[in-house]
């Protein structure tokens, strides 16, 4: 049988900033907790950590949880950008 290309290593082993022309940037006021970033990211580099200093202004979403984003596995496509219902990650030139 033929070879098919598989990854025999995480996906969140790899360092991909040196990809990046843009960065996401979350506004945590706009931000509603949802996890759509997370879900999406196909990177791993969206995870979501405890954020008892966050208010979710839709509390529709009662999450405990905040998306933070691992810039080292971040290549900057910009999905998290465009799946976020709520317009609250902004994609930022990178510097």
């Amino acid at each position: 049988m033929p070879l098919i290309p598989l990854a025999y290593v995480p996906s969140s082993s790899n360092v991909m900033s040196s990809w990046r022309t843009s960065r996401p940037v979350i506004d945590y006021d706009k931000c509603t907790r949802c996890g759509i970033c997370w879900k999406y990211c196909p990177d791993v580099a969206i995870d979501l950590a405890p954020g008892e200093g966050y208010s979710a202004p839709n509390q529709r979403f009662k999450s405990l949880e905040v998306p933070v984003i691992d810039y080292d596995h971040c290549k900057g496509c910009g999905i998290c950008s465009t799946e976020c219902p709520f317009s609250a990650i902004e994609m930022v030139r990178e510097e």
